[in-house]
């Protein structure tokens, strides 16, 4: 095919399947998932090059594999295509333009307008005092399927307010709370608990309900243990580790920029 025969809607065919292959990435990128990502599309590439080089035994049988391997892959990537789905379904797409935003192939970060600061020094505060705490920060996911669980706020986000939420004798302490942008939009929620085995023992409902969110959507949760005073981090179903509050407050910072 000539260049000149090339038609705009060519064009935008590859545009759309460049953007399709991005966003799965993003949503692969940093879990075990990402490295059956990579194989899948070098299978593809090398299947493309079987068939423009007439190699017609290696193309049918790349062929079957990758027929057959499409059911294999739902299984596989069911937790992505569900995050997938619920992003498209869910997501505002005028909310400060952060959909298109992440639309973009650029990483041009913006500063998050989360007060990352009083998340990080509750959460140390709370930890000292041994004060047990779940807090969800919304991302592109909208969670308005678990906040009606709870009871719905709209207060500025500072660290007086986190803690005397989340402070033993008061009413709002048990469940989660929920952050959006600058504001604590639900607490009291009641969030899925994930079923995942390989979550250790010692870890209780709250991690569970934080592992279980974060797997649903791509929210990010933080934990306070009320039995250790450890802080824990989650995303994507998976505890992220960090040395220190600085590194937590670093890592929260670049995840909420994206």
């Amino acid at each position: 095919m000539d260049i000149i025969d090339i038609r705009i809607l060519d064009i935008l065919d590859i545009v759309f399947v460049a953007l399709l292959l991005y966003y799965v990435y993003k949503l692969v990128r940093g879990t075990a998932a990402v490295n059956i990502f990579i194989g899948i599309v070098v299978i593809y590439l090398v299947w493309l090059l079987t068939r423009l080089l007439q190699m017609e035994l290696l193309s049918s049988v790349l062929g079957e594999f990758i027929g057959v391997g499409v059911f294999a892959l739902i299984v596989v990537f069911q937790q992505e295509i569900r995050k997938f789905l619920l992003m498209v379904g869910s997501t505002n797409f005028t909310h400060n333009g952060r959909f298109f935003r992440n639309l973009r192939f650029s990483r041009d970060e913006t500063e998050s307008r989360t007060n990352i600061d009083a998340i990080v020094n509750a959460c140390q505060s709370m930890g000292e005092s041994l004060t047990g705490a779940l807090m969800v920060i919304q991302r592109n996911n909208k969670l308005d399927f678990v906040k009606t669980t709870g009871d719905k706020m709209k207060i500025e986000l500072n660290q007086p307010i986190i803690e005397s939420v989340f402070f033993k004798n008061s009413t709002l302490h048990d469940g989660a709370m929920i952050i959006e942008e600058n504001k604590i939009t639900a607490t009291r929620v009641i969030l899925p608990v994930s079923n995942d085995r390989s979550i250790p023992l010692r870890f209780g409902l709250r991690h569970r309900a934080a592992v279980g969110i974060t797997e649903k959507t791509d929210a990010l949760a933080l934990v306070v243990s009320e039995e250790t005073g450890q802080t824990s981090f989650i995303k994507d179903g998976q505890f992220v580790m960090f040395e220190t509050m600085e590194e937590l407050r670093e890592k929260l910072k670049e995840d909420l920029s994206r």
